[in-house]
């Protein structure tokens, strides 16, 4: 077994194989819980709002999300990378699960995953990481980043005007002044606020919202009230897994890009506590994610990726304890046992989403112009690429859907993808030019 810890100086206060007593421990791991809780749960309420599932299973949902990011935390710090790294659901998955959700059903997004899984576990555990990582240079990463922000940008702005629950209008004025106000919370929190609260502004925009929703009339708890207290979560909540190549193929990209992402905070994880990173721990993480995601494909939740959010309360707070993750770990696992609790979250208003995500989606295309900006040279062959890239990304999915009828289904599919054309594009042109 390697160890993790060849440390560069006095980094952290507790390391990473440190124990810490149990009342710390707690409190540490909450904390690293609620740092994350945010934007592990959006996505759920997001693609399940998208694809029109009821209140009852978008707390089914949540209730899997909860129970599979707990299960995926602690495979990463035991068999994985080893590192305190928790996993959260990927925002990168979000365009694909809301396509294949909506034209093929859930049944179809638990074989994807399913399959998937595997595959990145295959990825990682045979050390094809390697060559995979050759294909996503700076310029293509930041390409298919960039668009992920993109592609979501109409799910924002039609939860922020209450779309999906009210396609008629009639609560424009109400759903505005909630999603301003959660919009203006968050934005002010991360920006203004100090301390420990400075790492929450989506759970606190997000209780803000809620709390505005109510006396508005947007806040429906009957679902509450009808759930109960505790049940545990069965495994294919959705009916018999349906393997669908074309939906398979569509989520390939978002797990790619995932991966990436988890690469790359192998890497800052490793800064932050001073040890080093080796191709073992690389792709030991990989397998374990992968691994990860075929379960959340059994129990009905979405794909799973390292959450950098957690790496930065390693940071502040020079914890670094594997253990303390598990923690936090256990704390997802026994939240997920509460379907009341997961039905408080499923009741929460779309305006509320949308007032959180307009900034979120907008981070994420930022991140990718970033890396773009700081990475890649801006030479004539650079910007071809990046332009017919981005262009691609972004027209692919307007054309109409009775023209994507003559395109072969798994052409067609992918079309319907920004991110995957706009990926397609950039590699095949930066292995041609």
């Amino acid at each position: 077994m390697e160890t993790l810890e060849t440390m560069k100086g006095q980094v952290l206060k507790v390391g990473i194989e440190d124990k810490v007593e149990p009342s710390k421990a707690l409190v540490f791991g909450l904390q690293h819980v609620l740092a994350m809780f945010g934007a592990t749960v959006t996505v759920p309420l997001v693609v399940g709002g998208a694809v029109g599932l009821s209140g009852s299973e978008i707390a089914l949902m949540i209730q899997a999300v909860l129970l599979a990011m707990g299960i995926a935390t602690l495979l990463q710090t035991t068999i994985g990378s080893r590192y305190p790294i928790v996993q959260g659901s990927s925002f990168a998955f979000i365009p694909g699960l809301i396509a294949i959700g909506s034209s093929l059903g859930m049944a179809a997004v638990q074989g994807a995953l399913i399959v998937g899984g595997l595959i990145e576990a295959a990825i990682g555990w045979l050390g094809i990481i390697g060559k995979v990582r050759r294909l996503f240079t700076p310029l293509v990463t930041g390409v298919t980043i960039t668009l992920i922000g993109f592609s979501l940008a109409d799910v924002a702005v039609k939860n922020f005007f209450n779309f999906y629950a009210d396609p008629s209008g009639g609560t424009i004025a109400r759903a505005t002044l909630v999603a301003v106000v959660t919009f203006l919370t968050t934005v002010m929190v991360a920006l203004k606020a100090k301390g420990s609260l400075k790492a929450m502004p989506v759970v606190v925009g997000a209780a803000v919202g809620y709390l505005v929703s109510v006396p508005l009339g947007l806040v429906n708890l009957d679902l509450v009230k009808s759930l109960p207290v505790v049940s545990i979560p069965r495994p294919f909540p959705w009916g018999e897994p349906v393997f669908d190549t074309t939906a398979i193929v569509l989520l390939l990209f978002a797990f790619l890009v995932s991966i990436i992402e988890s690469v790359g905070d192998y890497h800052a994880i490793a800064t932050v506590t001073g040890s080093e990173v080796t191709g073992g721990h690389i792709a030991r993480g990989i397998g374990s994610e992968g691994l990860a995601c075929s379960i959340a494909g059994l129990l009905g939740a979405c794909g799973t990726t390292s959450y950098s959010e957690n790496i930065g309360v390693v940071a502040l707070t020079k914890v670094g304890s594997r253990y303390v993750v598990q923690i936090g770990a256990v704390i997802l696992i026994l939240l997920s046992l509460v379907p009341k609790f997961a039905g408080v979250l499923a009741s929460m208003p779309a305006p509320v989403l949308g007032g959180l995500t307009l900034a979120l989606y907008g981070m994420i295309s930022v991140t990718g112009l970033r890396l773009i900006k700081e990475r890649v040279e801006f030479n004539d062959r650079n910007t071809l690429i990046l332009a017919a890239a981005l262009i691609a990304g972004l027209g692919a999915p307007q054309l109409p859907q009775e023209f994507l009828t003559a395109f072969p289904k798994i052409v067609a599919s992918i079309m319907e993808s920004g991110m995957a054309v706009g990926a397609l594009t950039a590699i095949v042109l930066d292995r041609l030019l």
